[in-house]
């Protein structure tokens, strides 16, 4: 199976915006029209895309649904959001309004029946996200860290059924230091469930280093601010995932 490149869409405002290290006060402008940014990314050869609304994450409930459903309306591909989906309600809608696959990261650490649940009602839609700083989980927007391994986080969910695991080093994020492959592939070893990579990467070689672990569980990579920047051509990640 060949990597997934994601192209990223985080949120904040109704404008696609990269935070640095997940701080909401370090946040760079990229575009006023997300969905015309998304547009974009499937003429690029996109059939995936990952969304996040920022201010949800923060509020615990959808703020940018709106630009959302805007993405979803372009998109001809599949869209996965996270970003403040909390309760059944919030899963509910969004699978309704035609979103693909739904990523639960303070959810699982709060509340995981309610994970367990979806993903049993929802097979294949959900993702747990595992947002590490020093290899504990951080929760609530990257906000608060808690003392859970990502690990011991990973094995919860292993017999839930859920589609993967979203591993996201903070440290990194939008620092374009580069995805932190060890540290994932060492994740994705260690569990059954295909785990998704995330956070710093800065271009090509991190492409080629990921999809050459996806025979290790590693199905894909979300990139953002090395797309926005110019340091990774879409069009050459997604030929070098595909023949890896």
């Amino acid at each position: 199976m060949s990597l997934i490149v994601f192209p990223a869409i985080d949120l904040k405002a109704g404008k696609v915006v990269r935070l640095a290290e997940g701080d909401m006060a370090r946040a760079t402008i990229y575009a006023d029209d997300p969905a015309e940014q998304a547009a974009a990314f499937a003429a690029a050869g996109a059939g995936h895309l990952h969304v996040v609304d920022l201010d949800g994450a923060f509020a615990g409930k959808s703020v940018n649904g709106i630009a959302v459903a805007g993405i979803v309306e372009r998109f001809p591909g599949h869209v996965q959001l996270g970003g403040g989906i909390r309760t059944r309600a919030d899963i509910e809608r969004w699978f309704a309004l035609g979103v693909s696959r739904l990523v639960l990261g303070t959810a699982a650490l709060t509340d995981p029946a309610l994970v367990r649940a979806a993903a049993a009602d929802w097979p294949g839609g959900i993702v747990v996200a595992v947002d590490a700083r020093d290899g504990l989980v951080a929760t609530r927007g990257w906000a608060d860290v808690s003392d859970v391994p990502v690990i011991d986080m990973g094995r919860r969910f292993e017999d839930a059924g859920v589609a993967a695991l979203l591993f996201t080093d903070v440290g990194r994020d939008g620092l374009l230091k580069g995805c932190n492959v060890e540290a994932t592939v060492d994740l994705a070893r260690a569990l059954t469930i295909p785990v998704i990579a995330s956070g710093g990467v800065k271009g090509l070689a991190d492409i080629h280093l990921l999809a050459l672990h996806a025979k290790d569980g590693i199905e894909g990579v979300i990139t953002g601010r090395a797309l926005y920047d110019g340091r990774l051509d879409l069009a050459a990640a997604l030929s070098i995932a595909a023949a890896a």
